[in-house]
C-alpha cells in the first residue's frame, strides 16, 4: 500500500525540551520512540480498505530493534574504552620512579659501569657489542661468544674511556656460522612521568625520550 505524507509535528512538540540534552537522532531510546509515534500515526491515518500489511509492520519493527541495539552497543564500548583509558592511567602512575626496557641502544650508565642488553632472533655462535660515540666512532667491543636466542645483558668498564658517556650508544652483531642473527638492542630508562596519546598510554622517560606503553618490553 502506498501511504501519504504524515504531519508529524503534534507527536514531536513534546520532544523541544528533550533535544537541548540530548540529540535525538543518535539516542537510542528517542529514536524508539519516534519509530512508535510514526508507527502509530501510520495506523491511525492508513485506508480502511487496504491496510498495513503485517508483513511490513513487522519488518520495519525489527529494523528499529536492530538499529536501536546497534546504537546501544555503541554506547557501551565508547564507555568501556572510557574506563580501560582510565584504567591505563592508574596503572602507568605505578611505573613512575621504575625502570622500563624500550627498543633504542642508548647504554645506561653506574658508578663507572654502562650497561646494556638486547634480544637474540635465535642462537648464535658469535656475538660482538661495540660501544660508539654519539657519531658512530666505536670506542670499545666486547665479544660474548656463543650465545642462544633470548635476552641478554653485558657490561662494560666505562673508565677506560676519557671522553662524555652520557652519550654513548652500541649496537650488536650476531652471527650463526655465516648467518646473520637479527639483534634488538635495548634501552634502560627511569619513567618520569606518564601521560596520554590518541586514547593510548605513554610514558615520559629520564632519557628525553617518550614511549607507547605497548612498545615497553620489560620492567625492571
Amino acid at each position: 500500500m502506498i501511504l501519504s505524507p504524515i504531519d508529524t509535528s503534534a507527536l514531536d512538540k513534546g520532544a523541544s525540551t528533550t533535544s537541548k540534552t540530548r540529540d535525538s537522532s543518535t539516542d537510542p531510546s528517542a529514536m524508539q520512540d519516534r519509530f512508535l509515534k510514526l508507527l502509530v500515526a501510520q495506523l491511525n491515518n492508513q485506508d480502511p480498505m487496504n491496510p498495513l500489511d503485517n508483513a511490513q509492520m513487522t519488518t520495519q519493527m525489527a529494523q528499529i530493534n536492530t538499529v536501536t541495539g546497534l546504537q546501544t552497543l555503541n554506547l557501551s564500548m565508547q564507555t568501556m574504552a572510557e574506563q580501560f583509558s582510565t584504567m591505563q592511567q592508574i596503572q602507568g602512575t605505578s611505573l613512575i620512579g621504575r625502570s622500563v626496557l624500550s627498543e633504542g641502544d642508548h647504554m645506561s650508565l653506574a658508578d663507572k659501569t654502562g650497561k646494556g642488553m638486547f634480544d637474540l632472533a635465535g642462537a648464535a655462535t658469535g656475538v660482538k657489542v661495540e660501544i660508539l660515540t654519539p657519531g658512530g666512532v666505536v670506542v670499545d667491543s666486547i665479544d660474548m661468544g656463543a650465545q642462544e636466542g633470548g635476552r641478554h645483558s653485558f657490561e662494560w668498564d666505562a673508565s677506560k674511556y676519557s671522553g662524555s658517556k652520557s652519550d654513548l650508544r652500541f649496537r650488536v652483531a650476531a652471527t650463526n656460522g655465516e648467518t646473520a642473527v637479527k639483534a634488538t638492542t635495548l634501552a634502560q630508562s627511569q619513567v618520569v612521568a606518564t601521560g596520554s596519546k590518541a586514547g593510548a598510554l605513554t610514558l615520559t622517560l629520564a632519557n628525553g625520550n617518550s614511549v607507547n606503553y605497548a612498545s615497553v618490553l620489560g620492567v625492571l
